[in-house]
């Protein structure tokens, strides 16, 4: 089995790159499952019934979020009806959605968990806690598992990585933008990477048009964050392969496309 997990979509351009590149590397790479984070996907902020139909419809098989989940009132309308679509799993409970699926594939039973970390984020739940509890509870329904550990510092990412290491297939990180270079396989046999990276306009500071952020920086005064529209797109993501007969992480791949 081959599942490719996407970084952050940034609105439109990034669902453009998305819907342009996934089919292309699920038949070039042959891959099977795809999981994708799109809690920026609309207008860099957040779900709307199109943006999330975009994803499906380009080929997402599961899509996980963040901090901005809440950012479109929108989402309220659908987020308990989307089996596939998952938030944070230590907001407090209550919240609308959830924080995990199983999405099946032939024979196999896909763990997806969704958490968020609290480094510079939000104040949520403990994320160390919370996935104790989801494993517990899933431990018999899935053969593979993956985290979207959706987190500000390397440090908190690292920190989960190795927690979960030969507990869990795959730990991703989302959230910055910025796709790192230390994709391996942990000693216990976890695939992990601090970042995923964006999908998304390559001619920009984390989606934004430059000039804004520079302005920012710069001078010290607030700014409304337009999303660049224009220019060239970057696709990023991680292929991880798991051996069908053990269900044991085997390789991951770096992808990342630059127009």
């Amino acid at each position: 089995m081959r599942v490719m997990l996407t970084g952050d979509v940034v609105g439109r351009p990034g669902r453009k790159a998305f819907q342009e590149y996934t089919p292309k590397l699920r038949k070039e790479k042959g891959i099977d499952v795809v999981i994708v984070n799109g809690e920026n996907s609309a207008g860099g902020k957040g779900f709307t019934r199109k943006s999330l139909d975009a994803l499906y419809h380009a080929g997402a098989d599961v899509i996980t979020s963040g901090n901005h989940v809440w950012d479109k009132k929108d989402v309220l309308e659908f987020i308990d009806q989307e089996p596939f679509l998952i938030r944070p799993a230590n907001y407090p409970e209550g919240t609308p959605g959830k924080g995990y699926c199983i999405f099946p594939f032939k024979a196999k039973n896909i763990g997806v968990i969704n958490l968020s970390g609290r480094a510079f984020m939000p104040a949520l739940d403990c994320p160390f806690q919370k996935i104790e509890e989801i494993l517990r509870e899933i431990k018999n329904e899935c053969d593979v598992v993956f985290l979207d550990f959706h987190a500000e510092t390397t440090s908190e990412k690292m920190a989960m990585g190795w927690y979960l290491d030969g507990r869990v297939n795959g730990v991703v990180g989302t959230h910055t933008h910025i796709q790192t270079a230390d994709d391996r396989i942990l000693p216990k046999g976890t695939a992990y990477i601090t970042d995923l990276g964006m999908t998304g306009p390559w001619n920009s500071i984390l989606g934004v048009k430059s000039e804004i952020i520079l302005r920012k920086f710069t001078t010290a005064m607030p700014c409304r964050f337009d999303l660049e529209e224009e220019g060239p797109m970057v696709y990023s993501a991680v292929i991880i392969d798991i051996d069908d007969n053990t269900n044991q992480t085997t390789a991951i791949e770096r992808v990342m496309i630059t127009e």
